[in-house]
């Protein structure tokens, strides 16, 4: 079985978040499995020299944007055993930032043509199957179906879209129809790709493509309701037969507290002595009160509403009044940006706000905390909470999306679960949830038989990758 993996981002070339991941992670894990998994991105400027200067020209062509006729480089490189092919031209991906141009329309309409056209030039490399993430590429189904469904080369080839985070919709004016991609009118319709007065990129993988999944099994659910679905509920339960949940997981040879290069030092839950080690380590460069026995919190994430941080914020003040420590890492929102780093200035002993993103920090982060908190709005999946169970870092989580399918509550009397959670979206469940676990913080032993069950808890990508494949053979069968 062959698979084209499109993203708009992957690891370790470029990465802004839990996408980066996923593209790296399952393409490697369904190798393993014996999957011709490849990826295709496009070649960002922001992508390191080391990896530039290393790449294999394949082929030049030209991608039909609307009326124009666009360069576009197809480029190779195999790392780590899985081959990668990058989409070249400066005038797109020449940016200092890889998303929020004002061009986005544009730039991902050529990104979607240009990966159609870059089968062509993949030798005896034909996908069963392109999966597509997020809207990026959501209109690559439909062209698939519409420019190419006559083409015998393309005419097997099944489409899969996932949907990562729904909020983020690729809405853009329905000039883009014709004027960039060669589309008739007849797709501004709400069986197509018609969203109000636009048109929606990740409506058109939804509607298109012959399988839909997303990250969660929870979140399935809730993207058919009207508060998570964002405009596209309705939609979504229409589509329900071919709607799938599969969780994401982690590569545990990139996050593995035992061979982590990033932390102080190296651990598993056989050697906690070590992980006490890395929290008195990182207590002293931040300037915190050096004992192993107060408490501390992490936070890894983006500075967003999504996040829960109204709910942080809410009380923050009474959180900071307990004997704990805070490590804040993230950036966004200005709003939540200013309100960290005031109570930062209050409080330097006692939390932590660093305004960057980090991913060396991220990692002793999570090796030195006690607790991991994540209180999310909405979560499709979420990935700081199965770094931290690895890193033994206990969640503190909202039940929503992947936070609900991946954290379990401890129960001291059966000694099972591996973590904290809470229903409702309420600051007062949080705060309780909070002094729920420093209270059976203060029991070691059950706090130690928590950390285990954490540690301990399986959150590879085998199983999600096995359901892929199950999808991927049913589509093509």
């Amino acid at each position: 079985m062959k698979v084209l993996f499109v993203a708009s981002e992957a690891y370790p070339f470029i990465k802004t978040g839990g996408l980066g991941d996923v593209a790296y992670a399952l393409p490697k894990a369904l190798r393993k499995m014996g999957i011709d998994a490849r990826v295709i991105i496009p070649k960002y400027s922001g992508i390191p020299l080391s990896f530039r200067n290393c790449m294999e020209s394949v082929a030049s062509f030209t991608v039909p944007v609307g009326w124009r006729n666009q360069y576009c480089g197809l480029q190779h490189l195999t790392y780590e055993g899985i081959p990668y092919y990058f989409v070249d031209n400066q005038y797109y991906f020449e940016r200092p930032e890889i998303y929020g141009c004002y061009d986005d329309g544009e730039r991902y309409s050529y990104f979607s043509k240009a990966v159609l056209e870059s089968i062509k030039h993949m030798g005896d490399f034909v996908p069963d199957i392109i999966h597509c993430n997020d809207w990026h590429c959501g209109i690559l189904p439909a062209l698939l179906k519409d420019i190419y469904s006559e083409d015998e080369k393309y005419s097997k080839i099944k489409s899969v879209f996932t949907i990562h985070n729904l909020k983020y919709q690729g809405v853009f004016p329905k000039e883009v129809l014709g004027g960039l991609l060669n589309l008739d009118d007849g797709y501004d319709s709400d069986d197509a790709l018609k969203f109000y007065d636009a048109i929606s990129f990740m409506k058109g993988g939804i509607v298109f493509s012959d399988a839909v999944t997303t990250v969660s099994e929870t979140y399935v659910a809730e993207i058919q309701t009207p508060f998570y679905g964002e405009g596209l509920d309705g939609l979504l339960r229409s589509q329900s037969d071919k709607l799938y949940g599969i969780v994401n997981g982690i590569d545990y040879e990139l996050y593995n507290p035992i061979l982590d290069k990033k932390i102080f030092y190296n651990f598993d839950e056989s050697s906690l002595i070590e992980k006490v080690k890395n929290k008195l380590k990182l207590q002293y460069e931040l300037c915190f009160t050096i004992n192993e026995n107060i408490p501390m919190i992490g936070i890894v994430t983006r500075l967003v509403k999504q996040k829960g941080l109204d709910l942080i914020v809410e009380k923050l003040q009474e959180l900071l009044s307990l004997p704990v420590q805070i490590v804040l890492l993230g950036n966004g929102d200005g709003y939540y940006e200013d309100i960290f780093q005031y109570y930062a200035s209050i409080y330097p002993s006692r939390i932590s706000t660093n305004i960057i993103f980090d991913e060396k920090l991220a990692q002793k982060i999570y090796a030195a905390s006690d607790m991991f908190l994540m209180p999310s709005l909405f979560e499709p999946c979420g990935i700081g909470q199965l770094i931290a169970l690895k890193y033994g870092s206990i969640p503190i989580v909202r039940e929503t999306g992947g936070l609900k399918d991946t954290i379990t509550p401890y129960n001291k009397y059966t000694s099972t679960g591996n973590g904290f959670a809470f229903t409702n979206y309420d600051s007062d469940e949080l705060m309780d949830t909070i002094n729920n676990a420093l209270n059976l913080y203060k029991d070691k032993e059950s706090w130690n038989k928590l950390v285990n069950n954490a540690m301990t808890s399986n959150n590879s990508w085998e199983n999600s990758a096995k359901n892929y494949i199950d999808l991927y053979s049913n589509l093509i069968d």
